[in-house]
């Protein structure tokens, strides 16, 4: 920059810097600023650009703080506030499913699974989940849409992403599955098929250069692949390990899609973060649990999302998907109920996109039926998957330092978790946001 551009730019320097500071007084009702403690009761909240800076008990104004004449108070002293929910497991760019999803994977584009992405990111947003962990798509748009949110371009809330998810040929996520042979050329286009320890080396790098946050692998198979071969393990330890050892090279945690107990088994053995479903728990699990810290993210709400596609068409899902949707209703929730008990970490996650997104809440109605009390549910989605996301320093509660994100409710969560379906405000960095 020359001498003359420095001088002309000084004065919008000078300007940036004597911006007022964005300030915002929060009074609660009841305060579960720590989630796992009890709430505080009456309390009020400094917000200052988009962080927490105090927090006190009882119902003050901003003149308590020293807080600026004008400064915006939101009264919510008939709330419930709490910090701001996370779901560990989504799929922002659709909520189809069945065929119509698979017709669909042809069909849009990817400006159109953009729009969708963004379309479903507000609706998560308004339902309270003010940071969530997109676990794979097809073209980059959550990348692209986790960047415009920050950015402040799009409401939204804040995005950890996977991009395309690592599966071995003839896997979950293996994209030709279901189509015939002349298509799969132009469908194999995200880099994410592997198979022997290069080949699964050069996948995780190639999400890593993409700009994902986390990697998801995907071990077993899936209740939604179009192809017979079972819900056991579908990629060999050597295959595994280098995902992992190549992950944790680059510093990227790794979340697993796993429904056998052989799968379940052996990404615990291997030190992953997370095992996404784990439908099939067995013994030998929860000890793996227990002894490498990793959370389970139970994702229970795709029962909602299978049974209301069927009740509304019966032919929505045919042929080998069908029978696995059916098996796979009928045992959610066991693993949980076994899990909880045994002291196994749980974080929350939905699988939204399998179920509806906006309907993110459904999640804790079913955690609390099958073994989980409210309180528990609520660090599930709070403080624990903050921490499994690496962003416990961040959010997870509402103490000074961390960002301001939080919701109001009308009622007690904690002796009604299903008032956290009917949110009424929501607060994300600061800015505020009414359903």
């Amino acid at each position: 920059m020359s001498l003359r551009h420095l001088f002309l730019a000084l004065p919008l320097l000078a300007a940036a810097l004597d911006a007022p500071a964005q300030v915002l007084v929060v009074q609660a009702g009841q305060l579960l600023d720590r989630p796992g403690q009890a709430p505080r009761g009456a309390a009020t909240l400094l917000l200052r650009d988009g962080m927490v800076e105090q927090v006190r008990d009882g119902h003050v104004g901003p003149e308590a703080f020293g807080a600026p004449a004008g400064t915006e108070v939101l009264d919510l002293r008939r709330h419930f506030v709490l910090p701001g929910l996370i779901d560990s497991h989504v799929h922002l760019t659709n909520d189809l499913g069945g065929l119509a999803g698979q017709l669909a994977e042809v069909q849009r584009s990817p400006a159109d699974n953009a729009l969708e992405a963004a379309t479903n990111a507000r609706k998560t947003l308004l339902a309270g989940f003010t940071t969530v962990r997109n676990l794979g798509d097809g073209d980059g748009e959550i990348r692209a849409l986790r960047d415009a949110v920050n950015a402040g371009k799009l409401p939204g809330p804040r995005i950890l992403t996977a991009n395309t998810s690592i599966s071995a040929t003839a896997g979950h996520v293996d994209p030709r599955l279901g189509y015939r042979a002349d298509l799969h050329d132009a469908l194999d286009r995200g880099g994410n098929v592997c198979d022997g320890v290069e080949s699964c080396r050069r996948a995780v790098r190639r999400q890593v250069a993409e700009g994902a946050d986390v990697i998801k692998l995907l071990i077993t198979g899936g209740v939604n692949s179009r192809i017979g071969a079972g819900l056991g393990a579908q990629m060999f330890e050597d295959e595994a390990r280098a995902v992992v050892e190549t992950s944790r090279m680059y510093g990227k945690k790794v979340a697993v899609h796993a429904h056998g107990a052989d799968g379940i088994n052996l990404a615990l053995r291997l030190g992953v973060d997370s095992i996404e479903h784990g439908t099939l728990l067995d013994a030998e699990g929860l000890q793996l649990f227990r002894r490498s810290g990793a959370y389970y993210v139970p994702t229970l709400s795709t029962v909602n999302g299978y049974r209301e596609r069927l009740d509304a068409n019966p032919q929505a899902y045919q042929g080998e998907v069908l029978e696995k949707i059916r098996w796979r209703i009928d045992i959610t929730g066991k693993a949980l109920e076994q899990a909880v008990p045994a002291g196994v970490k749980i974080a929350f996650g939905t699988d939204a996109g399998v179920s509806l997104h906006g309907r993110n809440a459904d999640e804790f109605e079913l955690m609390v039926a099958h073994g989980m009390t409210p309180a528990q549910a609520i660090v599930a989605a709070t403080r624990n998957a903050a921490d499994l996301l690496g962003l416990g320093d961040s959010v997870g509660s509402l103490e000074p330092g961390k960002h301001a994100d939080l919701i109001a409710v009308n009622g007690n969560p904690l002796e009604d978790v299903t008032v956290l379906k009917r949110v009424e405000v929501v607060v994300k960095g600061g800015e505020v946001f009414r359903p």
